[in-house]
């Protein structure tokens, strides 16, 4: 396995080439996987673990809008879809892919479920890192294993289909068979990763829960928000509001920083840009760090786990969350957002 050099840190990384995905087949050759759950990460997990060759089978509650789904994904009921009792029943690696409440609800059905040497696969250390809240304590007779997209399933998806990967971290919990670590890379490179890095189920979860919280769409979305409301107040249109807020951003520069490095982007934008970015990045930094300290430590102290399992565990969280949702949508700058996107030159017939 590679050592690389993450600016002066050394990690290990795997990639394809260290475990080729032959050899993912032979490690898989003999198991079962019984993915259960076809929301978010279950259709891109499944689907490419079915087109590198690999037996699996998927566990869904019938008559589901996502049970309709995997039908409509090739899964023929009876055959490699199933109920998700029945899923777990026939797997030897049993990845549960269903939402943290819902792990939390069926777990004392799949825990019957597992046999001696059974594989249980996470692709989030929720439920194993906050198990004083979920209950979720697997048997010693298994290994313990997680593989985590650091995406949506969908985009694991299109990128598979595109000839590329997308970067998961995995971990080890549990090594019962002595061949833990052996079965989670082969899953890893088998779902369709780029490269893998290793974590534990406790920093995996922290580190993704304050992501999502944080950069990645909670803090992202006030600071939009927050910047297209000040250009509206002063008086510029939805128009130019949104297309300086979002559109600029998501259609051209993200895409150059993915590319190149905010450092390439600061040495790469005009000069007056290139001022200002550079004097009110540490301001903004500055500004959100103490929000930052706040969220890490209510992650670590099991406050945003027990606010996720409240939530989604009422009786009313769908029509709860579809009314949030509906603010968002509903909201001028958003609705803007609609109208531009339907402006893009993809979207429209170009002269």
């Amino acid at each position: 396995m590679a050592q690389i050099d993450f600016g002066g840190v050394m990690e290990e990384v795997i990639t394809i080439e260290e475990f080729p995905l032959e050899r993912a087949r032979e490690v898989l050759g003999k198991e079962t996987v019984a993915v259960l759950g076809y929301g978010v990460q279950g259709p891109g997990q499944s689907l490419n673990l079915r087109d590198n060759g690999i037996n699996v089978i998927v566990g869904q509650r019938e008559g589901s809008a996502t049970w309709n789904k995997a039908v409509e994904d090739g899964w023929v009921p009876g055959e490699t879809l199933f109920p998700v009792e029945e899923a777990a029943r026939k797997g030897t690696m049993i990845q549960n892919l269903l939402s943290d409440a819902g792990q939390v609800a069926t777990w004392p059905i799949i825990k019957e479920c597992l046999n001696d040497g059974d594989a249980l696969y996470f692709s989030h250390g929720f439920s194993i890192t906050y198990k004083d809240q979920t209950g979720i304590i697997p048997p010693d007779n298994v290994d313990v294993i997680m593989v985590a997209p650091k995406g949506s399933g969908r985009t694991l998806r299109t990128n598979f289909i595109e000839g590329s990967g997308l970067n998961s971290s995995f971990a080890i919990h549990q090594d019962y068979t002595g061949k833990a670590r052996e079965r989670t890379l082969a899953a890893g490179i088998a779902i369709g990763s780029a490269y893998l890095f290793p974590t534990t189920f406790k920093n995996e979860v922290y580190s993704d829960l304050t992501g999502e919280r944080g950069v990645l769409m909670g803090c992202l979305a006030g600071v939009m928000e927050a910047q297209y409301n000040l250009l509206r107040k002063h008086g510029h249109t939805p128009s130019e509001a949104f297309n300086e807020t979002v559109e600029e951003l998501t259609q051209s520069l993200i895409l150059l920083v993915a590319e190149n490095g905010m450092d390439w982007m600061f040495a790469n934008c005009s000069a007056t840009a290139q001022r200002g970015a550079l004097d009110w990045a540490p301001k903004f930094k500055d500004a959100v760090t103490p929000v930052f300290d706040t969220l890490y430590e209510r992650v670590k102290s099991g406050e945003e786990t027990r606010r996720v399992l409240d939530a989604n565990s009422a009786a009313d969280y769908r029509q709860q969350l579809n009314k949030e949702l509906k603010v968002i949508h509903d909201s001028e700058m958003w609705r803007t957002g609609a109208t531009v996107r339907s402006l893009r030159p993809e979207n429209r017939r170009m002269p």
